[in-house]
């Protein structure tokens, strides 16, 4: 090539195309963001910061990604349109720049009782069939292997009309599934305690069913005595032994009570279908206490809780002659790290193409951290954090290039050896020449970015503004309060308590335990640490007695709709309407948005929706109301001079004082919004849907509810999740303040500042999975910095400075 060419190379002007390089935001008002305007840069790792509740979701989520997928899902057509959510367009100004958005967020997986992380994942199906080509004995399609389909056949005649004439011909089929018969797949057979369900002392009329939701004047009781079956006035211990087959176990008949065709069927089924069909997990409070109490379930005698028929386990893949080699249901019990060993043991060039496909995704697994579990693991049963990287596996093997993957914290429930390598993955999606964009508190994820927006200053209405964007050296340099704290690092304690008692635990063998026995100092901020899958969770919430002493506050989400808010959620609001009835010598339910007091025109939701068919529905502000959602006869009545929508309208802070004296004094509601304020959810307003809250604040808002408990142990899982590096100074604090208080706090946790901070360390690994569940270090932080004989005594000495 001459220097001329070189020369013209230069000089060229680029194509038009390579200028688009930004994604530009102009005048975002999503929730609390105030006409923020950010400009980011493609192609880059960017890392969203700032306090819980500051609007970094607001921005990244409910913006940016919120306008890509409403733009993909409008090049589908109208048909198919109207089988997917319908997005309204979020409220901003310009979005220019926009490309794919893949959203992976720490939503746990469906708790649905038949998912696996194997069927999640789509491992599952890919062993199928390899054990339907490879197995021995061949025992049918992939289906026949798969634990969600019966085993069903059948034979009758058909009529085929052809040519003018009907002819009737025999046929018959048969469908092979992997089903276990007994279980029916589930992996557990249950035993209901009949004294749970009614008492036989009283009859139907008397409300002899214990069971929620049946009334003596609803439909699921009135079926009963409407029926004609059964005597309603009758104690159920009197009935004959038809009558009581015909109350627990008839098989569903339609019958006619007043003018009403219905199904009637016995008790027994009726509760397996509306009761046990669903996952524990998933269940009201109220609904699983009673499962617990009615319901035993045992492992099934048949399957041995593999879910599969005999004739699913009986083909093996390695064995000689039908001896040895494994089925898919050890394949299925096996660590995914090595059924990965396993795998690649296999040479077979008939399914070459499937072995390598089913080789990378269990790669994927191990590489991400999460080889310990199995394929046969509940997938309710994942934290969010496990979810999390459970999603990003079907992301690493892309092909797709220019997208943008938009991460909601990826570094919870990692601890700081793992974090590393979540970094890595972050980086080579990056240099694929993705837009990454992470919304993350952990310093060790923000010290990785390109590029850094903080969103403050603080939170609720005090945020929405965006504080600083640019480099991270200059985040370091600014002001603001992310800035000031980056470099915090919290310092070993001078002194630790000395415990009152202690909580033994012996031979815990939960999931990868392995004969575990460890006393548990009481009295004390005890911290139990470890790799992800070292068996913490598993120790904490399998080992450590439910009772009425213990309080456990764990990840799951708060379910709340948009009529649901602090004030219903904590049950503040009972004793408000309370007093204002009382005062005004009114009904309580005028004062509940839900109820009587509700404006006729929204009912009590504030805002009128209008369906557009295929176009997201709008959300207009209720004229006659003004989004107050009560009835103008209902704010004439005030309590210490505020109506009840002004009460609703109240920060936190705001209502703490407004309830603490005066006419307006209710003790109740004032404990109430007093742990409200202790862990530091003072700018939130009562009456804010809970829709429109943070990860980090409903966690905190759920620490509320059982801060006034009355247990004297109280154990957290990862309470620091979603927290602002400086609002987990505050946390520390509430820590403090329970344990000087008298209670014992118990901590999951793999937050450096809150291992530093504890009385007592417990550490376990030293690996994940079946190189975990041991304890491998008892003591004071001090002493495991100094030994510095365990992965995390190294990650706190480094931290800590040491």
């Amino acid at each position: 090539m001459s220097l001329d060419t070189v020369t013209d190379t230069e000089s060229a002007v680029p194509p038009v195309a390579d200028s688009h390089d930004l994604i530009r935001v102009q005048g975002a008002r999503v929730n609390n963001l105030k006409d923020v305007s950010v400009e980011i840069p493609k192609r880059r790792l960017t890392v969203f910061t700032g306090v819980s509740g500051s609007g970094k979701s607001s921005l990244v989520f409910g913006t940016i990604a919120a306008e890509s997928q409403r733009m993909i899902n409008e090049t589908y057509s109208a048909f198919v349109q109207g089988f997917m959510p319908t997005l309204a367009r979020p409220d901003v100004d310009v979005l220019e720049g926009l490309t794919t958005a893949i959203i992976v967020d720490q939503e746990r997986m469906g708790a649905n009782a038949r998912s696996t992380v194997g069927t999640a994942t789509d491992v599952n199906a890919m062993l199928r069939i390899l054990f339907s080509r490879l197995g021995q004995p061949h025992i049918g399609s992939p289906q026949a292997f798969s634990f969600n389909v019966a085993s069903v056949s059948g034979a009758g005649a058909v009529t085929i009309e052809r040519g003018g004439e009907t002819t009737k011909e025999r046929r018959s089929f048969s469908i092979t599934g992997g089903m276990c018969p007994r279980c029916e797949g589930m992996g557990t057979v249950n035993d209901i305690d009949l004294t749970q369900l009614y008492d036989d002392s009283k009859s139907l009329n008397e409300g002899a069913l214990t069971i929620p939701g049946y009334t003596a004047d609803g439909w699921g009781v009135r079926v009963f005595t409407g029926s004609g079956f059964l005597d309603p006035d009758k104690p159920i211990r009197d009935y004959s032994k038809k009558e009581l087959h015909d109350f627990l176990r008839r098989e569903p008949v339609k019958v006619k009570v007043g003018d009403i065709n219905l199904t009637y069927e016995g008790l027994i089924p009726k509760v397996q279908k509306s009761f046990l069909s669903k996952d524990r997990e998933a269940m009201q409070p109220h609904i699983r206490a009673f499962v617990d109490r009615a319901v035993t379930f045992t492992t099934c005698p048949e399957c041995g809780g593999t879910r599969l028929s005999e004739a699913a386990r009986s083909s093996r893949i390695g064995g000689v002659g039908g001896v040895g080699g494994i089925n898919i249901a050890d394949a299925c019990a096996m660590q995914i790290s090595d059924l990965a060993e396993w795998v690649r043991g296999l040479e077979e060039p008939s399914v070459a193409p499937l072995l390598a496909a089913l080789r990378h995704t269990l790669d994927s697994f191990v590489e991400i951290g999460l080889g310990y579990l199995s394929l046969d693991r509940p997938s309710g049963t994942l934290s969010g954090g496990e979810a999390q990287r459970t999603k990003i596996i079907r992301h690493l093997g892309s092909s797709l290039t220019d997208v943008t993957y938009v991460f909601d914290e990826p570094t919870i429930g990692l601890h700081p050896h793992d974090i590393q390598r979540m970094n890595d993955l972050l980086l080579r999606l990056r240099d694929k020449g993705n837009t990454v964009l992470v919304v993350e508190h952990k310093p060790e994820m923000i010290a990785i970015a390109d590029h850094v927006v903080d969103l403050g200053p603080s939170a609720g209405t005090a945020g929405g503004t965006v504080c600083y964007e640019g480099t991270l050296d200059g985040l370091r340099a600014s002001d603001t309060l992310t800035g000031r704290h980056l470099e915090d690092r919290a310092a070993l304690k001078a002194t630790v308590r000395t415990p009152d008692g202690k909580l033994e635990i012996r031979r815990a063998t939960e999931h990868n335990l392995q004969d575990v026995d460890v006393d548990i100092p009481l009295g004390a901020l005890v911290v139990i640490t470890g790799v992800a899958g070292s068996g913490k969770s598993s120790l904490v919430h399998g080992s450590i007695p439910d009772s009425e002493n213990v309080v456990s506050i764990d990840q799951g989400s708060i379910r709340g709709s948009r009529r649901s808010n602090p004030a219903t959620y904590t049950g503040m609001l009972e004793p408000i309407r309370k007093a204002f009835a009382k005062v005004n010598g009114v009904k309580p339910a005028l004062f509940s948005s839900n109820s009587e007091g509700a404006c006729p025109n929204c009912n009590g939701a504030g805002v009128v929706y209008t369906d557009l068919g295929i176009m997201a529905g709008v959300a207009i502000t209720c004229e006659v109301c003004e989004g107050k959602r009560f009835q103008a006869s209902v704010l004439e009545y005030h309590l210490g001079g505020r109506d009840i929508s002004e009460v609703l309208a109240m920060s936190v802070t705001e209502a703490k004082e407004f309830f603490g004296s005066g006419e307006a004094r209710i003790p109740a509601a004032h404990a109430i919004l007093g742990h409200l304020a202790d862990v530091g959810l003072g700018y939130l307003s009562v009456g804010q849907p809970l829709t429109t809250l943070s990860g980090g604040e409903r966690q905190r808002l759920k620490l509320a509810t059982h801060l006034g408990e009355k247990g004297g142990v109280y154990v957290l899982d990862e309470p620091t999740t979603g927290l602002h590096l400086a609002d987990v100074e505050q946390l520390l604090a509430l820590l403090d303040r329970l344990v000087d208080s008298g209670k014992s706090v118990i901590v999951v946790e793999h937050h450096q500042a809150v291992m530093a901070h504890a009385d007592w360390i417990i550490d376990l690994g030293p690996g994940a999975g079946h190189d975990g569940g041991r304890i491998v270090f008892e003591g004071t932080p001090a002493d495991l910095v100094a030994a510095r004989s365990t992965l995390t005594g190294q990650h706190l000495a480094a931290y800590v400075g040491a």
